[in-house]
């Protein structure tokens, strides 16, 4: 999951920023509306966490460019004004949900995934190929029928996999939806982390690579 949290209070959007990178989601910061109308247009993104009050562009401005986009995020407006008429208005302009601050931040964790979960390109909860079971939302993984202890970004590559499958994800797919934009492209990271991941999932492996084209889970070959 690819997350783009907008605030213009730098040390608020880092702890937002770090909290949701801690629960695995790839997340990047815009600190006014101008900045974040560019990531948008660069990158691929499931929820926005908006503020309303944004130099640049406005926070209801830039709420209503997102809902006339195509494939567009889920909103989560995310502000210090939490009135019912504040809450009423920003639904209005095409917020998917409207959380004031202060705020628990683990009701944020569980707002964003309720979000990702219903964006209409989501599929279904559990992810199902090759014996493999994942679980977004408990955050099980099970390869037939066998619980698996996977890392943040090891889950996250793997659920990244899973909704691709039958298909491949390349080198550079896997980076932007798991990673975030201070990936260095250039590094072995995902080299690395899938290499993890095949030895945690076990024999016979279920993840191919094809050079050129990228990963893929499929089922083993018959013995």
């Amino acid at each position: 999951m690819r997350v783009l949290v907008v605030e213009d209070a730098r040390s608020l959007a880092e702890v937002v920023a770090e909290g949701l990178r801690d629960q695995g989601m790839a997340v990047d910061v815009a600190h006014d509306g101008l900045a974040a109308a560019e990531r948008l247009d660069l990158n691929a993104y499931d929820v926005v966490l908006l503020d309303r009050d944004l130099p640049g562009i406005h926070g209801d401005a830039l709420c209503q460019m997102i809902t006339e986009r195509d494939d567009r995020p889920m909103v989560l407006m995310l502000t210090a004004a939490g009135a019912p008429g504040d809450r009423v208005s920003g639904l209005t302009l095409g917020a998917d949900d409207y959380l004031a601050k202060p705020f628990h931040f683990p009701e944020l964790i569980l707002r964003v995934r309720s979000l990702a979960r219903r964006r209409p390109t989501a599929r279904a909860r559990t992810l199902r190929a090759a014996g493999l079971e994942l679980d977004p939302v408990r955050r099980t993984v099970l390869r037939d029928g066998r619980p698996l202890d996977l890392s943040i970004k090891e889950f996250a590559v793997l659920e990244a996999l899973l909704r691709a499958a039958p298909g491949f994800l390349s080198t550079e797919e896997l980076l932007e939806q798991v990673w975030d934009e201070n990936a260095d492209p250039f590094t072995h990271t995902v080299t690395v982390t899938v290499g993890r991941l095949r030895r945690k999932l076990g024999d016979p492996p279920v993840i191919t690579t094809t050079p050129g084209v990228g990963y893929r889970v499929a089922d083993p070959p018959p013995a």
